[in-house]
C-alpha cells in the first residue's frame, strides 16, 4: 500500500539525505527497481517514506543521516582527495575523523587556497556544482604581470578550452596584477588555464566567496560548522546586497 500524499518525506529527498546520490540521480534508481520499501521493490517517484518504513539500496538498509556541512579556509599544498599515492596532504587531514564521509564541493587545486565547503547532502552538492544553477564562485586572483584590461572582454566573452568555451561572469580590478574574478563553471583549472591562454600566469589564486557565502574569518587550515542560513546563502546564485 502506498504512503498517504501528504505525509513522510518523498522517496527521491530521503535516499539523497542517505548520501546515495542527487535526487536526480535516485530518481534513476528508482526507476530501474534499486530500492525497496518494507521489502517491496518500488518504481513509483512520487512514493513517500515514512518513519517506520524500512528502505533498503541494493539491498542495504539505509538511514538518514544527520546534515552536516562545513567551510573550510584551504591552504595551499593540500590536495581536494580523500588519499594520495604519492603522500602529500589532503583536505581530510585538515578536519577530525568523524567528518572523513563528508565530500567536498567544488576542488581547488593542490596551489590553491579559500573557500571549500564539505557536506554529506548530496542535493546540496548538486546544486552548488551544477553549472544549470549558476551559483557564483568568486575568487583573487594574482598574476605574475600587470593585465592588459583590452583582453578583458576575451575572459567575458569565453575562452576555448578542451571541455569547452570558458567564461568569467565578471572580472574587477584591485590593481593590474590582482583581479577579482566571477565564475559560474567548473572546468579543472579553470582560471589558470584561461590567463594561460591569453599569455599570463596565475601566481596565486584564493576562492572568497560560494553563491552569497563568504569565506568565514578563519584562520588558513580552520574549518567551521555551517548553520542553516549560512548553508542556503551558499544556494543564492549572486552576492547579497
Amino acid at each position: 500500500m502506498s504512503a498517504e500524499p501528504n505525509r513522510g518525506i518523498r522517496l527521491n529527498k530521503f535516499l539523497a539525505s542517505c548520501d546515495v546520490g542527487s535526487r536526480r540521480g535516485c530518481e534513476e534508481f528508482i526507476r530501474t527497481g534499486r530500492v525497496e520499501i518494507n521489502g517491496d521493490i518500488v518504481t513509483d517517484l512520487s512514493r513517500r517514506v515514512l518513519p517506520d518504513d524500512h528502505v533498503k539500496f541494493d539491498g542495504k538498509l539505509l538511514q538518514k543521516k544527520t546534515p552536516l556541512t562545513l567551510a573550510l579556509n584551504k591552504p595551499v599544498k593540500y590536495l581536494c582527495t580523500r588519499d594520495d599515492p604519492q603522500g602529500r596532504k589532503t583536505i581530510y587531514d585538515l578536519i577530525p575523523k568523524k567528518f572523513s564521509g563528508l565530500h567536498y564541493i567544488g576542488r581547488l587545486d593542490y596551489q590553491s587556497s579559500g573557500l571549500i565547503m564539505m557536506t554529506n547532502c548530496g542535493e546540496l552538492t548538486e546544486h552548488l556544482s551544477h553549472p544549470r544553477f549558476h551559483v557564483e564562485k568568486e575568487y583573487v586572483v594574482h598574476l605574475d604581470r600587470p593585465f592588459d584590461s583590452v583582453e578583458t572582454q576575451k575572459l567575458l566573452d569565453g575562452i576555448h578550452l578542451s571541455e569547452g568555451l570558458a567564461k568569467a561572469e565578471s572580472l574587477n580590478f584591485e590593481t593590474r596584477r590582482r583581479l577579482r574574478m566571477v565564475l559560474t563553471q567548473g572546468y579543472n583549472r579553470q582560471i589558470r588555464r584561461m590567463f594561460s591562454k591569453l599569455g599570463y600566469k596565475v601566481k596565486r589564486l584564493e576562492r572568497v566567496r560560494i553563491g552569497s557565502l563568504v569565506l568565514p574569518g578563519l584562520s588558513t587550515g580552520d574549518y567551521q560548522i555551517l548553520n542553516h542560513a549560512q548553508i542556503e546563502s551558499a544556494r543564492t546564485s549572486t552576492l547579497a546586497s
